[in-house]
């Protein structure tokens, strides 16, 4: 499996509460071209991992700071240049403080897809370019030029160190205990995806154990239908995927939206 990057992971969870409050933003100087959203560019969240074509941002270590742009090196190996200007906005991921993820928890799992870290209670706070550093974990919004390895970024962000670890764990276990992606066949209790996270295809079987849930409402499998996102959790067993909960989302958002796509949802709620 070519997991590409942290990417779709939980980057758009991190990034989210900051998109969501910024305005347009113009293109940084020097940056490469914009290419606006539509014509199929989208690529059901490969533009995250820096290496699926034009897209919406990419996320690395960083191992050059200049004037101008961030140099960084990608979890495939890949080397980007995230260029960023006086227009870029550069934020900070804040750590949670111990015991907030449980105290909050309820909060962002009933209510949290697009709301960001906490539901929206610990927003990222502006920095300098200069704060970011050479090891740092950072994420970038803007439009990834595939080929020439580089972002015009309209926002940076400095990943917490903790979350960073969390996500390449997650990431790890793609595949293993829990997969991502919008249903493309239904075949009696095996449901078949293309995956979000890796644009390949995945499936998971169901049996008397497994419970399905739309957000918080109690489903059947029978409610889930062609189309729609689903995430599913449980391990593989006898060479297929066995999945204890299903969380199903329902059908992706039209082309052309401008907030960037969510990373995984909270686990479905038992």
């Amino acid at each position: 499996m070519n997991v590409r990057t942290l990417t779709t992971v939980a980057l758009g969870v991190a990034l989210c509460a900051a998109a969501s409050a910024q305005d347009a933003t113009p293109a940084p100087a020097g940056a490469p071209p914009q290419v606006q959203n539509g014509g199929g560019q989208r690529g059901s969240g490969r533009g995250w991992g820096g290496g699926g074509g034009m897209g919406r941002g990419t996320m690395g270590t960083v191992t050059e700071v200049a004037a101008d742009h961030y140099t960084i090196k990608t979890e495939a190996g890949e080397t980007y240049t995230v260029h960023y200007s006086a227009n870029t906005r550069i934020v900070k991921q804040v750590a949670r403080p111990a015991g907030a993820g449980a105290q909050q928890g309820g909060q962002s799992r009933q209510g949290g897809e697009g709301r960001g870290e906490g539901g929206g209670g610990n927003p990222p706070q502006p920095i300098k370019a200069t704060d970011i550093k050479v090891g740092d974990a950072i994420a970038a919004m803007g439009e990834v030029d595939a080929a020439a390895k580089s972002v015009g970024a309209v926002m940076v962000m400095q990943i917490d160190p903790e979350r960073a670890k969390q996500m390449r764990e997650m990431q790890a276990n793609y595949g293993k205990t829990w997969i991502m992606g919008k249903v493309t066949a239904i075949d009696g209790v095996k449901v078949t995806l293309l995956g979000s996270i890796d644009n390949a295809p995945h499936a998971f079987v169901a049996d008397e154990n497994t419970t399905f849930r739309k957000r918080r409402d109690p489903i059947t499998l029978g409610d889930i239908q062609v189309g729609d996102v689903v995430r599913a959790e449980g391990g593989v067993k006898d060479g297929a995927f066995l999945a204890t909960a299903v969380n199903a989302m329902g059908q992706p958002p039209a082309e052309g939206a401008t907030v960037p796509r969510q990373g995984p949802p909270p686990a479905a709620p038992q």
